[in-house]
């Protein structure tokens, strides 16, 4: 006979680093962080677009954004009729899978057109309006 190892992880045992016991950690102060002080953090103000503020280019960001709306406005219909992701499947005429990648966020499984036309099922009235963008 023979044997296998094991495919469960390991737990890891305490290093020579660990802390000795009782030992205690300083947390930065939290009264500090809530009346605005940063402690040597820089802090920069994000744009109305978190996608591009990470770096994507601004077409790629804009399109990010739109259909990151639409999907949280479908994922909120269907948690506040309490559907499982069956019931939600059958209602927009999907499969259960893809209403998993939607309830996950996963918007680049949906093009803008797919997440209207699911609004749209849902009598969910979509409009967009547009503005220039300061140089």
């Amino acid at each position: 006979m023979y044997s296998t190892r094991s495919k469960r992880k390991r737990k890891k045992r305490p290093g020579a680093t660990s802390r000795p016991a009782g030992s205690v950690t300083e947390r930065p102060n939290t009264a500090a962080r809530r009346s605005g002080e940063t402690g040597g953090i820089k802090v920069t103000r994000g744009s109305a677009n978190v996608f591009e503020d990470v770096g994507f280019e601004p077409e790629e960001a804009a399109n990010l954004k739109v259909r990151a709306d639409l999907l949280l406005d479908l994922r909120q219909y269907i948690e506040a009729r309490g559907w499982t992701q069956t019931e939600a499947a059958a209602f927009f005429g999907e499969t259960q899978p893809r209403i998993s990648n939607l309830l996950k966020g996963e918007i680049g499984r949906f093009s803008i057109d797919k997440l209207i036309n699911m609004l749209a099922r849902a009598r969910i009235r979509v409009r967009l309006a547009t503005e220039p963008q300061a140089a």
